[in-house]
């Protein structure tokens, strides 16, 4: 019988290796919260400061080989046999894109990034209308085409070869299916082992900044302490709520989750937009869409050396590259595992076009409002906001009507955001270490369910945003050179499309 891709895989060491590492860091977290949080600040103080050029010419370069994969000859290639036809239905699937991607995150930076960015620009006197033409271009450069092109590139890679290679879906399957040699196994190890590492940080850093924007809103909702046991309730319950979820399989737990998430957070937005100053808010998005397309390629380039503002670079727009990138491998095998039957074309449009555009959308409502509020209403958001970024989201509700009703809706919203990012990391994860399979077993989820509560409780009691954050894209660091790896392989393959090469090759064990 002739070898498959699914045969003889040593993955026994991966699991092995990744519980271990990922194990050891969740009980360093415990036990020394501190120095867990001065080793990853280290790691990516390096990245940021001495490899800057490096990474945002790699990221922008997803942009550009997105473009390339939707636009030209290889975009009618279907994610599958020719025949096949999608297993979730548009809405369903665009809705699990953002619950799998940003969807708590847009949440907690919605108000807070623009103002940050309005009060504090790079080369700008904060506080004026330029600097909110500013910030909103910031905003949309850290949350638009960039971001969204990292998940799409990561995720079409592992797509084409689960669905139109029938390989397992692992991040080392395109390095074992294009190259070969005695360095093609150990490698590959490696590359797998570095996708869990990375999904489990920057899994843990988000839920660990989403459980603190939960904290807070239930201290605006309902008078709950701001305490460290908090947090850790906090997690426990959500730790709950996601197992649970998880065991209930892909096409029930998440799925109906997303779509909950979805019709509650367009419901948000579309309050705050009509019944805020519905007429700024637009023309916010309008001035702001354009600013950002024509200063895109420039932006996408900058660093800021003369002015000497690298250090601003570091701490937003590159943190933020780098975490898109630590979310790379779990969002992109997830929404891989959710696009069987989609054209390159069709997949491309849907990851990046439309979420892109709802970012956008999203950030000119809640950060709009914030404008109109330091603009031209009564102040004093950005100091609110400045003195609590997890708040500030509950601090804009303040200035609308149905201010509790907002808040309590919004701390549903982000909660169940939590899940469904919990839900699918442990699922991409037990796919990772579980021979590739696109049904991991409930054990298996289990386990890694631990390790990631484990590691958020480790960083939640540092106390710390910038150390979630640290901690989310610390990960990604050493994946980048991982990635490299899988797009060659990718364009290797890709380049044999129709050809008796396609057929020919299989993973090499």
């Amino acid at each position: 019988m002739a070898e498959t891709p699914t045969t003889r895989r040593p993955l026994g060491a991966v699991f092995a290796l990744s519980v271990l590492i990922c194990g050891a860091i969740g009980l360093w977290g415990v036990l020394a919260p501190d120095a867990l949080a001065g080793a990853a600040n280290a790691l990516t103080g390096f990245a940021l400061t001495t490899l800057d050029w490096v990474f945002l010419m790699l990221c922008t370069s997803f942009v550009v080989l997105g473009a390339a994969l939707a636009l030209g000859p290889y975009g009618s290639i279907k994610l599958g046999a020719d025949d096949d036809e999608p297993e979730f239905s548009t809405v369903s699937w665009i809705a699990m894109l953002f619950a799998g991607g940003m969807g708590a995150g847009l949440l907690f930076w919605g108000p807070a990034e623009p103002i940050y960015h309005f009060t504090d620009p790079p080369g700008l006197e904060g506080g004026t209308p330029e600097a909110a033409r500013l910030a909103m271009v910031l905003t949309n450069l850290h949350w638009g085409l960039h971001a969204w092109s990292i998940y799409a590139v990561c995720a079409l890679v592992i797509a084409y070869f689960i669905f139109r290679r029938n390989a397992p879906g692992l991040i080392s399957t395109p390095i074992r299916y294009a190259f070969r040699g005695r360095l093609v196994g150990p490698v590959a190890t490696a590359a797998d082992t570095l996708g869990v590492v990375a999904v489990i940080l920057g899994l843990a850093g988000s839920l660990a900044m989403g459980t603190l924007q939960v904290r807070a809103g239930l201290g605006e909702v309902a008078g709950v302490p701001q305490a460290d046991w908090v947090s850790i309730v906090i997690v426990c319950v959500l730790a709950v709520c996601f197992f649970t979820s998880a065991s209930t399989g892909l096409g029930q737990g998440i799925k109906v989750l997303s779509n909950i998430n979805m019709a509650i957070a367009v419901a948000i937005m579309l309050f705050v937009l009509f019944v805020g100053p519905t007429r700024f808010i637009l023309e916010t998005f309008t001035t702001t869409l354009g600013d950002y397309l024509n200063n895109l390629p420039a932006m996408s380039f900058r660093l800021y050396p003369f002015e000497g503002l690298t250090d601003w670079t570091a701490g937003w727009t590159l943190t933020y590259l780098i975490w898109w990138l630590a979310w790379g491998p779990f969002v992109g095998v997830f929404i891989a595992r959710i696009s069987r039957g989609r054209t390159i074309r069709e997949f491309m449009l849907g990851v990046v076009l439309i979420p892109s555009l709802f970012s956008m959308l999203w950030f000119a409502t809640f950060g709009g409002a914030g404008f109109f509020v330091e603009l031209q209403g009564s102040g004093g958001l950005a100091d609110l906001v400045f003195d609590d970024v997890a708040k500030a989201l509950f601090a804009l509700f303040d200035y609308f009507p149905l201010a509790q009703v907002l808040s309590a809706a919004a701390l549903l919203l982000i909660f169940v955001f939590l899940v469904t990012s919990a839900d699918s990391g442990t699922f991409v994860v037990s796919m990772m270490t579980g021979k590739g399979t696109l049904d991991p077993s409930i054990g298996l989820k289990l386990t890694w369910a631990l390790i990631i509560l484990a590691i958020t409780i480790g960083t939640l009691l540092s106390g710390s945003v910038e150390v979630a954050k640290t901690l989310a894209v610390s990960g990604a660091i050493p994946f980048s050179l991982v990635l490299l790896l899988q797009i060659a392989a990718f364009l290797r393959t890709l380049r044999d499309e129709e050809g008796p090469a396609a057929t020919a090759r299989q993973v090499q064990p």
